[in-house]
């Protein structure tokens, strides 16, 4: 059984653009994430439950406005679910404990890389740095983080 798993203390303590964004599938203005500029060692985390989603290492700036990353650090975290919202047909990506809507992925990442742009909102995020790691239970990830 998981560690990670949504509560109402934890949606109560989102803000109001993190409970749009994870609660109401809502997507954050293009280049106003916190997070988007952010590269420093460490792993990105579901705000609501604190699941490990995205290593830094996995991160690169895709020119898109939101924060982007390869693949994510544990795929049985990330769920992939058909999206046919705004006329289009997309992948969205939830976490899978939290099931907080934290995105979509794309087929145009680097190739180098698998080809796959997780493109991420950072409403969805929360940031552990690599020297928070261990303080915060995600040791077992340090490998993953470059730097």
């Amino acid at each position: 059984m998981s560690q990670y798993k949504k509560s109402s203390e934890a949606i109560a303590a989102l803000t109001p653009e993190q409970y749009r964004v994870t609660q109401e599938s809502g997507t954050e203005r293009p280049w106003t994430g916190e997070l988007l500029e952010n590269t420093s060692p460490g792993i990105y985390v579901d705000v609501v439950s604190g699941e490990p989603l995205f290593a830094s290492a996995d991160k690169f700036d895709s020119g898109c406005g939101w924060p982007s990353f390869s693949k994510p650090i544990e795929a049985i975290n990330v769920n992939e679910l058909s999206d046919e919202t705004h006329g289009m047909v997309r992948t969205e990506v939830r976490s899978a404990h939290g099931d907080s809507h934290l995105g979509h992925v794309f087929t145009d990442g680097p190739a180098t890389h698998g080809g796959l742009r997780y493109c991420i909102n950072s409403a969805s995020l929360k940031f552990i740095h690599r020297d928070n790691m261990v303080a915060e239970g995600y040791e077992a990830y340090l490998s993953q983080v470059a730097g």
